[in-house]
C-alpha cells in the first residue's frame, strides 16, 4: 500500500485561495523566492491563504531529488519540520553538496528530535521517492519546466518573480473570494 503524504501547506490550509509553489531545493532562484516569501508574502497572507509546496527537482541538480525525499520524510511526522528543513536547505545552498547533503539531513534530524539514522535511510524509501515523482509529474502535466513556478489562480509566475505582482495576484484572489 503506498504511503499517502498530504500536500505540504503553510498558512491557512482551509482557505479556498491556494498559492501553489513548485520548487527545486537546489535552485538559487527558489532560495531567493523562499526569502521573499518569508519576509514579505507569508506575513501578509498566511492567515487568509494556503501556500502549498510541491517538489520539482530539476534533472540538472545533483542532490535536489534527495533533498525533496528528505523533506517528505520529515513531513510524515511534522509539517513544521518539513518547512524548517526546506528553509534550512534553501538558506544554505552554497554550503551543501551531493556529498554533504546526508550530513545536513542527519544534523537537521538531530536538532529537531528526529531519528538521524532513520532520516538517512529514508533517502532510499521508494514510497517517498514516488511522492516526489508525483509532485514532479503533476508539474510536467501542467507545462512546468523551470523553478520556481508559482500558481495563483489562473496566474503563473516563473523563475525571477516580481513580488509586487505576486502579492497583487494573491490579494486579487482573496478579494474575489476564489
Amino acid at each position: 500500500m503506498p504511503v499517502i503524504i498530504p500536500p505540504l501547506i503553510e498558512g491557512d490550509a482551509s482557505s479556498a485561495v491556494r498559492v501553489i509553489v513548485y520548487e527545486d531545493l537546489q535552485c538559487k532562484d527558489c532560495a531567493w523566492l523562499r526569502r521573499k516569501l518569508d519576509d514579505r508574502v507569508i506575513p501578509s497572507f498566511a492567515n487568509r491563504a494556503g501556500f502549498e509546496y510541491r517538489d520539482f527537482p530539476l534533472p540538472k541538480h545533483a542532490w535536489a531529488r534527495k533533498a525533496s525525499i528528505a523533506s517528505k520524510h520529515f513531513q510524515r511526522t511534522s509539517a513544521q519540520a518539513a518547512m524548517g528543513f526546506r528553509r534550512e536547505v534553501l538558506g544554505n545552498l552554497s554550503m551543501i553538496t551531493e556529498e554533504t547533503l546526508p550530513a545536513w539531513i542527519s544534523a537537521f534530524a538531530a536538532r529537531h528530535g528526529q531519528d538521524s539514522p532513520e532520516a538517512i535511510r529514508a533517502l532510499e524509501d521508494a514510497a517517498l521517492a514516488a511522492a516526489v515523482e508525483n509532485d514532479y509529474q503533476s508539474g510536467v502535466a501542467m507545462g512546468i519546466a523551470r523553478t520556481p513556478t508559482v500558481l495563483v489562480g489562473e496566474t503563473r509566475f516563473v523563475e525571477w518573480i516580481a513580488i509586487e505582482e505576486l502579492t497583487a495576484a494573491i490579494g486579487h484572489c482573496l478579494g474575489a473570494g476564489a
